[in-house]
């Protein structure tokens, strides 16, 4: 685990404003999908949330665009459409309420581990091949089920590929969440926890001292008398 500061190319980035497009996506998916029931726009936003998914990290790395931001925003995104993606197919009894809350369970218990890393002066573990795995095939999964929720051979194949999908997506899911804690587990056995800042007291105003008598008091504590101050000051002064 690194703990080398991440290059902050600002905010207004292309790959963060890929994300942020992907994030006003997710109550129109949800919209689509429990309002109209117009499926095959929902299917067609999936698609292009799953296309920026790609290509705000490889803009990120080709532009050398990276951010702290940008590293919050990508997997806020993923995280925030698979709930949507839930939430919407379970309403509709496309998906089992088990699968439904699961997933946002295993996400609970990913945002409980965020006070114990803090001790230790962190925010966020680095991003796991297995959990961006799992999410790839979740993603394939929610819309493949939402197709198959229909008649006809293309419908049949759409749900059976779906499955397949959402079963090694789930495992994969919870599997990367394991590792997560278990890396949350060291870092907290081999880390001394961080001390906290103290707060600096508060500064009054200090006593002023004006006219002569001020000055007067400055050249007595100091062995010289005003006239010898200002003199010194004009010679130095040039």
């Amino acid at each position: 685990m690194s703990d080398a500061p991440t290059p902050d190319h600002g905010v207004w980035t292309v790959p963060n404003l890929l994300s942020a497009v992907r994030l006003a996506g997710v109550p129109v998916f949800l919209w689509l999908v429990l309002g109209p029931e117009a499926d095959g726009w929902a299917l067609a936003l999936l698609m292009v949330s799953g296309v920026t998914d790609w290509l705000d990290g490889w803009l990120a790395r080709r532009l050398g665009q990276t951010s702290v931001l940008g590293q919050v925003l990508d997997p806020v995104a993923d995280r925030l459409y698979i709930l949507a993606v839930v939430v919407g197919l379970a309403l509709r009894d496309v998906i089992p309420w088990w699968m439904a809350v699961s997933l946002p369970l295993r996400d609970a218990l990913m945002w409980g581990l965020v006070p114990l890393l803090r001790t230790r002066g962190y925010s966020a573990l680095p991003v796991h091949f297995l959990g961006k795995a799992a999410t790839f095939n979740l993603l394939y999964a929610f819309p493949l089920l939402l197709l198959g929720d229909g008649d006809g051979t293309v419908a049949t194949l759409a749900e059976v590929f779906g499955w397949a999908f959402a079963i090694w997506g789930i495992g994969l899911y919870w599997w990367a969440g394991v590792l997560y804690a278990w890396q949350v587990r060291r870092l907290l056995a081999t880390t001394e926890p961080r001390p906290r800042r103290r707060p600096r007291p508060a500064r009054g105003p200090g006593p002023r001292s004006t006219g002569t008598a001020g000055a007067a008091t400055t050249g007595a504590s100091s062995g010289t008398t005003p006239g010898t101050t200002a003199e010194s000051d004009r010679v130095s002064g040039g």
